[in-house]
This record gives C-alpha cells, structure tokens and sequence, in this order.
C-alpha cells in the first residue's frame, strides 16, 4: 500500500510513499510485495544493498554487549577497532578519526577542526573557505555554506557563512575545443591559486572539494593532473586540502578511498553514506598527524561534539561493512561492473538525441540530458524531467537519482547510478532496460518525443 494518512514529516508533504518492508540484497521489497532494484543506492549509501547477514549480525551481537555509552566518559571497542582499519588505508598522513553521525556533521566537523587548528597555531586571521560551484557538501548551516548547490543554499542564504566558490571541474561544458584535458585541468586548478591571491593566503583555511563530484552536477570526474596541481596550489600558500568522499568514498568509484586514483593527499578527508552502507548512521571526519598533535600540544581539546558520536553499534555495522567489502573483494567487481555499465548504457544510449554525456568511475555514473547534443543546450527547466523519469522508473521496478541544476544550479538534468558493490550482469540488463524505458516514457510525456 502506499502511505497515505502520516505524522511524518516526509521530504515532501505530497508525496505518497510505498511503504518499505525488506531488503533481498539490491531489491527493496514493499508492503505489496513490490520489488525494486536499488540502483542508486538511496543516495550512494547502501553499498552493501539491503540484507547483508554479516553485518546484520555484527550489530545485533554489539546490541547484546553495548548499544551506546557517551565519549565523554568511555571510548568502545568497536570504535577503536574502526579506526584502526581505517587509519591502517588511508591516504599517507592521515592519522586519526573523529566519528560522528553522517556526512552534513562530518562536514561541519572538519569545517570547525580547520578553524581551530590554525587558532592552536597562531594563526587566527585565517577564516575564509573556498570551495566549487556545482559542489554539495552537506545541509546543515556549515555544511550548506561551502556547498555550491545553489537550489539548496537559496532558501537560506541569509544564514550562511561567507565562503568563496570557483569553477567546477566539469570538461563536457567547460573544456575549449582547443584546450587537451591536462590544459582544461590546469586551467580550472589555477583559479585557486588566483582566489586565494585575492583574498589574501594568511586569510584562507583550506579548500574542499569532492574527488568525483556527486549528486548536484551528476559524478563529475577530475581530468589528469587537476588534483595534483591543486595540492601543489594548497601547499604553496599553507591551506588545508579537505576532500570530501561522503558520497564518492569508500569503494563507490573502485577503490576505497576515491582519492587514491589522483594520487592526491589530502589534510582532512570525510566518509559517511558507504562507510556504514546504511546499516546504521554513521560519519567520520579523518584528519593528518600534523593537525592532531597542533591539537594535542596545544589546548589538547577540540571544542566540538555531538551526542551519538563513536556510537558503538554503529562502528560496529561500519567495521562489518569495511570487513565485507575487502574479505569479499567487492573493490574488483566495483571495477568490472562499472565497466560493464557504462558499457552497456553506452550501447543502449548511443545516438540518442536526449543523452548529452555518460560519466564516471566504478559504480558511481552520471547521465546528462540535454534538448540537444550537438548544442549540448538543457530540456526547458519546467518540464521536472527528473521528477517524471523518478516516477517512471518507480513504476517499472527501479530507483534511480535523477537531478536538476545540473550546469548552474537551475538549468539541466542528469541520472545517477550508484548501485550495489554485489550486483551482477542480470542486475547490470535490467538497470539499462529499466532505466531506458523510464527516460522515454518520461520524455513522451511532457511532449519531448512522440
């Protein structure tokens, strides 16, 4: 049945919801016996899909020990035992964890740990953030005021910090004709370096970015030699490198850290969404030794906390997670079906006069539409293509994430894919026969296609 008469407060007040009853691996099953194969994950969370017995286990044993006890007064084995793996592969430098709830508070977390290190270090003239447009870094206030999702930060700009945002990098619009991808990269890379001339480098923290863009642009995935050139950049002037991997870390793009395949160091580089799979909410916050030991010479206490952070079940529902993807080698078949994805999406696409570009790495794709490919021009923002493929797709048995605001914010719309580590070549058919049938059901009905 779908949910009708409710007290929840759901994302949106009109929405008639099926009501989810169980999980069969990447198959969400609802209360009418409804299947749907889960190809974006939620929002690139359930990376594990829905029934895994490991982990399930895990957290009813840490159930039967210890649900929850405050940090400040104990720590937990199951957070200790997190950290650990996670430190023992992690990018060089990175040397401890702060683990929070999900990826708005690890956000705000590392927002406010770059503040307090420079303060520890005696540099407190340091309180500008730089960011990229077309970039979502979480919706609490912190979080929403480095993002560059200008749909999400209008409503509440009033309230938000004032950060600084440059060029996304995005080569399907912004590369010249005449420009190679490593001259695109290098191009884009320098406007740092030109923002934080312009505001002065004794004024700037650090610079955020998503290794692969998510959700607001739809996977935008660096060109050789941006990363490294950015790094070059932060180092020169002595600002920070927070790299945000909530949504494209922890396996989703091939390997676990998605800033491995840029060969890029960062100084803070947060998790959420496949950390846990969204078995249970969880968060962290990674940073390098050099910040903590600023930290534990200094004050020895960063002034930040929030009520669930180290949840013990929770850790513990990450560490089966973390456990499972590299006992069960799900890294190697991230590779090989994402190939096998785009591949097939490329065939079932190709020559069709709405599909503008298919992007990504591993299991992380997106899909922009345009009216037309040869001018790369959007489908008239009124139509919600995005909401009417969403629908679609939803009666024929499948979850994807479409998007709108793709170039700018307003106009524009893509598809992410973002299934399951465990899928297999079935799922890989049934995702583009699905995925296909919703696009065009959808463009005939708001009179795109006849």
């Amino acid at each position: 049945m779908l949910q009708s008469k409710t007290r929840v407060f759901h994302r949106s007040t009109r929405a008639q919801l099926p009501v989810a009853v169980r999980g069969d691996g990447v198959y969400i099953v609802d209360s009418q016996g409804n299947r749907y194969l889960d190809a974006c994950g939620g929002a690139a969370v359930s990376c594990l899909g829905h029934s895994h017995p490991k982990v399930i286990a895990s957290i009813k044993q840490q159930l039967d020990r210890i649900a929850f006890a405050h940090t400040g007064f104990f720590t937990s084995e199951p957070s200790e035992q997190l950290a650990d793996f996670l430190i023992q592969r992690s990018p060089q430098g990175i040397g401890h964890v702060y683990f929070v709830s999900g990826g708005s508070e690890a956000m705000e977390t590392a927002l406010k740990m770059a503040r307090q290190y420079y303060l520890e270090s005696g540099q407190p003239d340091r309180q500008k953030f730089i960011a990229r447009r077309q970039s979502y870094h979480g919706n609490t206030l912190g979080a929403l005021s480095v993002s560059g999702n200008q749909w999400r930060r209008k409503p509440f700009e009033p309230l938000l910090i004032d950060a600084e945002h440059i060029s996304p990098c995005y080569p399907y619009r912004d590369k010249r004709d005449t420009e190679s991808d490593r001259a695109y990269g290098l191009r884009v890379a320098d406007e740092l370096d030109a923002k934080i001339t312009e505001l002065g480098a004794e004024n700037v923290l650090a610079f955020i970015a998503e290794p692969v863009g998510g959700a607001t642009a739809g996977v935008l995935v660096p060109v050789p030699g941006y990363f490294k050139r950015i790094r070059e950049i932060c180092d020169r002037h002595g600002i920070l490198l927070i790299l945000d991997e909530v949504m494209c870390g922890m396996g989703r793009t091939g390997t676990l850290f998605a800033c491995e395949q840029d060969a890029v160091r960062p100084d803070i580089v947060i998790l959420a969404k496949g950390l846990g799979a969204g078995y249970q909410p969880i968060g962290a916050t990674l940073c390098s030794d050099k910040i903590f030991d600023v930290f534990h010479k200094g004050s020895g206490l960063f002034q930040h906390g929030h009520t669930y952070m180290g949840h013990a079940s929770a850790c513990a529902a990450a560490l089966a997670v973390q456990q499972a993807i590299e006992e069960e080698d799900l890294l190697s078949n991230v590779n090989l079906m994402g190939a096998a994805l785009k591949k097939s999406l490329y065939q079932r696409f190709s020559g069709h006069q709405h599909i503008g570009d298919i992007r990504g790495r591993g299991l992380f794709i997106g899909i922009e539409l345009v009216a037309d490919t040869a001018t790369k021009q959007p489908l008239p923002q009124q139509l919600s293509i995005h909401q009417v493929i969403k629908r679609h797709a939803m009666a024929l048995g499948l979850a994807c994430y479409p998007g709108a605001g793709t170039i700018d914010g307003i106009r524009g719309n893509h598809i992410l894919l973002a299934p399951p580590y465990i899928i297999e070549p079935q799922h890989i058919e049934e995702i583009t026969d699905k995925l296909a049938k919703a696009l065009d059901a959808a463009l005939r009905e708001v009179g795109v296609i006849n």
